[in-house]
């Protein structure tokens, strides 16, 4: 690997982890709830539904839960084949690795802690005595904030965009992989594909490592 310092940085959902967090938690309501809120992330994945607006509906169906059904929602989580390799290679080499979500930090900051991200960013449940009201709390991590994201930690860290590597499966991240030096859609959806410079169809995010130019 060269001498360079790179900053790679990954969506959540159905890429870092084999799972659609909210549609687990969605899930655990009732499966007429589940149903609805996972076919909701669904259109909105393959960029038929604007994401704010989808995950505002979704999050409205959860009014109600928990958050220790959250926690227990959170930790049905499975990571992706290949994803704490990526990050202990990246580690290794000297490269920082974050990831940026639509999601929820309510369920990914005891998963980051885990696998030993250098930072991360998500959305954030309003509560009020532990319940989810059903709306957002703050700013929605949309397709353009998760861009914003990456540009920030790159400034940061002192780090040239032409360093920066996004990996992503949606239309929530096409603005972070056209932003990003090298865009990767993995496992990913057509209009996540069309936004990058490189597609991964196996579900081995060690992958990413052949595709960054590292040596």
């Amino acid at each position: 690997m060269t001498g360079q310092r790179f900053l790679i940085i990954l969506d959540v959902d159905s890429t870092l982890t084999q799972d659609e967090g909210i549609d687990l938690l969605a899930e655990s309501v009732s499966p007429e709830v589940g149903a609805q809120v996972a076919a909701i992330t669904e259109s909105a994945m393959h960029g038929h539904l604007d994401f704010a607006e989808s995950l505002v509906a979704r999050v409205r169906a959860l009014a109600g839960v928990s958050l220790t059904q959250v926690g227990e929602a959170a930790g049905r989580v499975r990571l992706t084949q290949g994803a704490q390799s990526l990050i202990d290679t990246l580690h290794g080499a000297g490269h920082l690795v974050g990831a940026v979500s639509g999601g929820f930090h309510e369920m990914i900051d005891p998963l980051a802690s885990d696998i030993g991200l250098d930072v991360h960013r998500a959305n954030r449940f309003e509560t009020v005595d532990s319940v989810l009201t059903g709306r957002i709390a703050g700013r929605i991590v949309d397709s353009r904030a998760k861009a914003d994201a990456l540009r920030q930690w790159a400034n940061d860290f002192g780090i040239p965009l032409q360093n920066t590597i996004a990996v992503g499966d949606g239309g929530n991240d096409v603005e972070m992989l056209r932003t990003a030096g090298v865009g990767i859609a993995f496992m990913a959806k057509q209009v996540a594909k069309d936004a990058a410079d490189v597609s991964i169809d196996i579900a081995d995010l060690s992958l990413v490592l052949e595709h960054m130019k590292l040596g």
